[in-house]
């Protein structure tokens, strides 16, 4: 890992506490008691919050593909299938 990559890494929130902080938002705003300004705050940080996230996603998929490929040797890389999780 290079320099710059790691002290990306340290600027970026760590994914769960993102996603924590996106869901309290979404509650908070699911209650619809806040006024149209605070509304638009908190959904402007929704935002904010969901792109960290999807970034974080995506450097774990590639480090995974990447783990993938290193082990079996090959180029090729497996699809992750979602539907196992659940």
């Amino acid at each position: 890992m290079t320099e710059k990559e790691t002290a990306e890494q340290a600027d970026e929130p760590d994914f769960e506490a993102s996603l924590k902080e996106l869901e309290a938002l979404v509650a908070k705003l699911e209650q619809g008691d806040l006024s149209l300004e605070e509304s638009l705050r908190s959904f402007e940080r929704g935002i904010e919050l969901t792109r960290t996230c999807q970034r974080a996603l995506r450097s774990a998929e590639q480090k995974v593909e990447t783990l993938v490929e290193r082990d079996s040797g090959e180029d090729e890389t497996a699809p992750f299938d979602d539907d196992q999780q659940h």
